[in-house]
């Protein structure tokens, strides 16, 4: 027996709109409204376009529904509302954007004070980003018209909406002339200034965290935009102001100077780290040396500020006094700085003890692999920084112009975990890196920019740490490197870690982490893929009053369709029917 099935529905808001006395609210109830909207039911968006009705609906998003209502349906019809306002329908963007009225009540949610409705500040924002890409001059005409505006929004910035907010306003106004004339009065408005000013340790963290955000965005949207631009646009006012000394210098002030607290010096390290993301040397490399210039001339030690952390429970017992956040991030700009290979740089950082504070660090944080990973790069970039017999590399050096003890460092660390494993204690968690640091040592005593320079060094040590420095790369190191090649690396094309000498960087290679990410996906969707894409019985009844089936009759057929196959094509055809 076969069925037919007439798939034809009629929707329920057409016999709703036949009513004369249909209100909004009950149009809204229906599960269908958005889908009819979005595909241009015209009765229904006249309805919707009313004055009475585009009023209601910008007054869901933007008042706070009432307390009592159940927390499950208390958004319901505010979320509707947005949906409705940002179908991206032109006869509700084309009554919502010329509307001021409409835009007044709108304008109005930003003059409460804070904080704001997370939820309701999504909904307006949204709701405004969709008028600023579609119906740009209206809106930028009546925002600018309004002296407060970005006072306003900036007020608000705790909420991560009016962040998203500012963005839309750099990046979605189009044509080219109109943008650059946006991007010229956020900048008169001092936009950049005034969120530099909220990275400071007298706002609260959450501010500041969306601040640096917003300026992190700015910087890397308006690169984008000026890398696909054509060569005689003009530069952005935004972005000059961001890459330029005074800008550099009042984030700096507010992160060091007086008062210092962890979030101010994370939140404008993330800021510096992406100004020095670019690949235009001439400026990283101004930015960079101001940076350190800074530094040196307010006596400022880059990792010894006052920041009070509590103790912690950790896997490996109590630590006392944490690294915290704050320094991690200053070793994370001190490895952008020395990656740039830049004389004056490599000086400076020199002049500031940087590498004996960073390995102070390293060796008293034997845990915290995120520090040792940013050590590792500060000395793969010394080490493959260029030097001469008359400009010899200065990252090898101390700030009082002795040689770095890097060497005995390592052997006296090495020796030391030896010890306390051989009483039965735990491989100490930075072996891996010092590991990898002194076999670049090696590689370099063999060939590399610094080979003559890490040579003399070597030779100058005192007689018994030479001889104990050989020893150790002819038996441990070479031992070492035995063991994890054989533990680390399958038989299955396998090669001994001698044979990577010729690789040109220091870095390791980020391909297992992405294998990993990428078979953590995997078994996420096949553990999850028939919960979250399946099918159940209920969805193909969902719709079952509007389906019209008619039913054939076995006699209507001519001729057994099965007649002329096989008898086992037959009997497999049977079962899959059952």
């Amino acid at each position: 027996m076969f069925w037919k099935f007439d798939l034809h529905t009629t929707s329920h808001i057409d016999q709703l709109l036949d009513r004369e006395d249909v209100t909004l609210r009950e149009l809204m109830e229906e599960d269908d409204v958005l889908q009819e909207c979005k595909a241009q039911n015209r009765r229904l968006l006249l309805f919707l376009s009313q004055d009475h009705c585009m009023q209601e609906l910008v007054r869901l998003i933007t008042t706070e529904p009432p307390a009592d209502l159940e927390e499950r349906s208390r958004f319901k019809f505010p979320n509707i509302a947005c949906e409705l306002l940002t179908s991206d329908v032109s006869i509700i963007n084309d009554k919502l954007g010329a509307d001021d009225s409409l835009l007044e009540v709108l304008y109005h949610f930003l003059e409460q004070d804070p904080p704001l409705n997370p939820l309701l500040a999504s909904f307006f924002s949204k709701t405004i980003g969709n008028l600023i890409a579609r119906k740009t001059e209206q809106v930028i005409t009546f925002l600018k018209k309004k002296e407060g505006f970005i006072g306003l929004v900036l007020k608000h910035i705790d909420a991560s909406a009016m962040m998203d907010l500012l963005l839309r306003l750099i990046s979605c106004v189009e044509p080219a002339p109109l943008r650059q004339e946006v991007l010229h009065w956020l900048n008169e408005e001092k936009l950049v200034q005034r969120l530099t000013e909220l990275i400071h340790t007298g706002k609260d963290e959450e501010r500041q965290s969306n601040a640096s955000q917003t300026l992190c965005d700015i910087i890397r949207l308006s690169r984008d935009q000026a890398n696909q631009m054509q060569e005689n646009m003009e530069a952005d006012p935004l972005l000059a102001v961001l890459e330029s000394q005074e800008s550099v210098a009042g984030l700096l002030k507010n992160m060091f100077e007086g008062e210092r607290s962890e979030a101010s010096i994370v939140n404008g390290t993330q800021v510096l780290l992406t100004l020095l993301e670019t690949r235009r040397s001439g400026t990283v490399i101004a930015l960079h040396l101001w940076i350190l210039v800074y530094w040196h001339q307010n006596n400022i030690g880059l990792f010894s500020f006052p920041l009070q952390k509590s103790a912690i429970l950790t896997t490996v017992g109590v630590l006392e006094q944490p690294l915290g956040n704050a320094r991690l991030h200053v070793a994370r700009l001190v490895a952008a700085l020395l990656q740039t290979n830049a004389l004056s740089i490599c000086q400076e950082l020199c002049n500031l003890s940087t590498m004996d504070l960073l390995l102070d660090l390293f060796f008293k944080y034997s845990w915290n692999n995120f520090l040792h990973f940013q050590v590792e790069l500060c000395v793969a970039a010394i080490l493959n920084h260029p030097s001469s017999e008359e400009r010899p590399n200065p990252g090898l050096q101390n700030h009082d112009g002795n040689p770095c003890q890097l060497v005995q460092r390592i052997l006296d660390a090495w020796e030391e975990n030896d010890k306390i494993q051989g009483e039965g204690g735990t491989r100490r968690g930075n072996m891996g890196h010092l590991t990898r640091i002194a076999n670049m040592v090696v590689q370099n005593l063999e060939k590399g920019p610094v080979q003559s320079q890490i040579t003399d060094l070597i030779k100058e040590l005192p007689e018994d740490c030479r001889g104990r420095w050989e020893s150790f790369v002819d038996e441990t190191l070479r031992e070492t490197n035995r063991r994890n090649t054989v533990e680390l690396v399958s038989t299955h094309n396998m090669h001994s870690s001698s044979e990577d000498d010729d690789m040109e960087s220091p870095f390791p290679n980020d391909l297992s982490l992405q294998q990993a990410f990428s078979d953590y996906q995997i078994q996420q969707m096949t553990a999850n893929f028939v919960d979250q894409f399946g099918f159940n019985d209920e969805e193909f009844s969902e719709h079952d009053e509007n389906i019209k089936i008619r039913q054939f009759d076995d006699a209507e057929e001519e001729e057994d369709i099965w007649e002329e196959k096989e008898m086992n094509y037959a009997t497999q055809a049977k079962s899959r029917t059952r």
